[in-house]
C-alpha cells in the first residue's frame, strides 16, 4: 500500500537525500490517492473540466511518467509501449477501473522506483540504450526524482481542483 506520510518531509530531518527523495514521492502518492479515495467508477473515469482529463487518467499518466524516466530511461531498458498513457490527441489516456486498482498501480510505481533507487546512486547517469541517445541529454538519477516529485507536485493541484468541482472537498479537506 502507498504509505500514507501525513506531514510533508522536512529537508533538514535527515541527511540521507536518497531517503528523503524517496519520502517525498511517497508523501506525493499518498496525496494522489487521498485524492481519488471515495471517489465511484463514474467520478474516476469522468471530467469535470474543460481539456476532458480525468482522474483515472492522471493516475495513469503518473505511474507511467516514473515508468518511463526509470525503467526506459534510466535503466535503458525496452519497453513496448512507453507511451501507454497518452493518446493520440495527447491528452491522457482514461482507465475505467475502480479506486482500488489505482491504487495498486500507484503501489506498484512505489516499489519499482524504491528498488531501482536504492540500487543506483544518485550521481549515476542514465544508461543510453533506452530513451537516452546521447550524454548530454541522459540526466543523473538525481535529476530523474527531482522531476517526478515536480510531475507529482504539479498534478495533484490539479486533482485538487478536480475534487473540490466533483463534491466541494478541497485540499484542506484531505
Amino acid at each position: 500500500m502507498t504509505p500514507r506520510l501525513t506531514e510533508f518531509p522536512e529537508p533538514a530531518s535527515t541527511s540521507d537525500l536518497r531517503g528523503l527523495l524517496l519520502d517525498y514521492l511517497d508523501f506525493f502518492r499518498g496525496v494522489v490517492a487521498g485524492k481519488v479515495d471515495g471517489l465511484g467508477d463514474a467520478e474516476v473515469a469522468g471530467s469535470v473540466v474543460p481539456s476532458g482529463w480525468t482522474p483515472s487518467g492522471l493516475v495513469h499518466h503518473l505511474v507511467n511518467v516514473e515508468r518511463r524516466w526509470l525503467v526506459w530511461g534510466f535503466l535503458g531498458e525496452g519497453l513496448a509501449d512507453p507511451w501507454r498513457d497518452t493518446e493520440e490527441s495527447g491528452g491522457w489516456v482514461t482507465l475505467e477501473v475502480p479506486v482500488e486498482e489505482l491504487r495498486e498501480m500507484l503501489d506498484e510505481a512505489a516499489v519499482r522506483t524504491r528498488t531501482i533507487v536504492e540500487a543506483h546512486e544518485l550521481t549515476e547517469q542514465a544508461c543510453l540504450t533506452g530513451r537516452f541517445r546521447d550524454q548530454e541529454s541522459a540526466p543523473q538519477l538525481q535529476w530523474i526524482l527531482l522531476h517526478l516529485l515536480q510531475e507529482y507536485a504539479r498534478h495533484t493541484g490539479h486533482l485538487d481542483i478536480a475534487r473540490e468541482l466533483i463534491d466541494g472537498r478541497t485540499g484542506e479537506d484531505g
